[in-house]
């Protein structure tokens, strides 16, 4: 198992909108990140990273609601990328072991083990895999593999208050997709829920399908994402402080920005009306923890808004914000505050204090 476990570190892909997180996987032989539509819905282009490339946009290249599949363009350094297998043609019975890889509530790798649980789950006319392997929000769009290393399965809902009731798409169906997308000879395409048919520029008339007069929306029709209230305040002042919005955003009122060797992440919490941006610093050494606490009381007497505070190895520089004191010019001169002493702090902490440069 270890041996495809490393080349799936490599292809697994996270995801980000401004509506959601989840999981993709690189197709080396097809140039394409497959995931979920659910998890790419309303969006143009995404973000995606991965172990060996770096944060960036993707584009959405086929959209299909039926079998909820999308395919995204692949990463700039793709050709250095592993291959992986579709085990297309391969027999599933109950208890077969599967492996479900993705990036669950955010974190950057996971596998878990299970079984197949029912080979033929039938749920809205489609046969999923049923396993129970622990499915979380954020795996949607990642591989089930099997023992042999190959990609048997598209992992795409669960039961909610389930316990490690999961489904997945068979691969057979991705299979399909993927030549059905090949044929439009587009890279604008979905699938027509009504007839089933994969349309493109060619075969859509003014939103409707040509196969059958059913409404159908291109991917590169979708409108782009255009932030309101709070949130179009947080992204006016990001760009204002020379950072890009779109790379920026991982979540639903999430945004997470590089500043100098700081990674500071805002969050806005919209039931409470608080902003609240973090920036991590680095990590507590393991010798003379008493000399750098000492310096981060001494600091909190002295830096205003902002507070020093450790949560378990990481040492946080925070800024809290309620909405209705929020504005341009105060967001402006807070945020611009936090990234200077944040640049300025982690420096301090480990030339002086003997703290540790936190590992991504």
């Amino acid at each position: 198992m270890t041996d495809f476990i490393d080349i799936y570190r490599d292809v697994i892909v996270q995801i980000a909108t401004p509506y959601s997180t989840g999981t993709g996987f690189y197709l080396k032989d097809r140039g394409l990140v497959v995931t979920n539509h659910h998890v790419v819905e309303g969006n143009r282009a995404v973000i995606i990273e991965g172990a060996r490339f770096k944060k960036q946009l993707a584009t959405v290249r086929y959209a299909d609601r039926k079998y909820d599949l999308a395919f995204l363009d692949g990463p700039e350094n793709g050709a250095d990328l592993p291959a992986i297998r579709l085990g297309v043609d391969k027999p599933l019975r109950e208890r077969d072991p599967v492996t479900a890889i993705g990036h669950p509530f955010g974190l950057k790798f996971s596998v878990k083990n299970g079984i197949i649980s029912g080979a033929r789950e039938v749920v809205n006319n489609i046969p999923y895999l049923h396993i129970d392997a622990a499915l979380n929000p954020g795996n949607s769009g990642g591989p089930l593999v099997d023992d042999d290393g190959d990609v048997v399965g598209i992992n795409t809902f669960i039961i909610r208050n389930g316990d490690n009731i999961g489904f997945s798409l068979p691969v057979s169906f991705l299979n399909d997709s993927l030549e059905d997308y090949a044929k439009t000879d587009s890279n604008n395409s979905c699938r027509c829920t009504a007839c089933a048919n994969v349309v493109s520029e060619k075969t859509v008339e003014n939103g409707f399908c040509t196969f059958c007069g059913n409404r159908v929306q291109l991917p590169g029709a979708v409108e782009e994402y255009q932030p309101t209230g709070v949130s179009r305040t947080i992204e006016t002042l990001i760009a204002r402080t020379g950072h890009p919005v779109n790379l920026s955003r991982c979540g639903p009122n999430c945004w997470e920005i590089n500043q100098g060797s700081a990674k500071i992440n805002i969050t806005y919490h919209e039931k409470t009306g608080l902003l609240t941006a973090d920036a991590i610093l680095c990590q507590l050494p393991r010798e003379n923890i008493k000399q750098l606490y000492e310096y981060l009381l001494r600091e909190n007497h002295s830096s205003g808004p902002l507070t020093l505070s450790v949560h378990e190895q990481d040492i946080l520089l925070s800024l809290l914000i309620y909405d209705r004191y929020l504005n341009e010019e105060t967001g402006m001169k807070s945020l611009q505050n936090l990234f200077e002493k944040a640049d300025y702090y982690d420096n301090i902490l480990v030339e002086q204090y003997g703290a540790q440069w936190k590992v991504d």
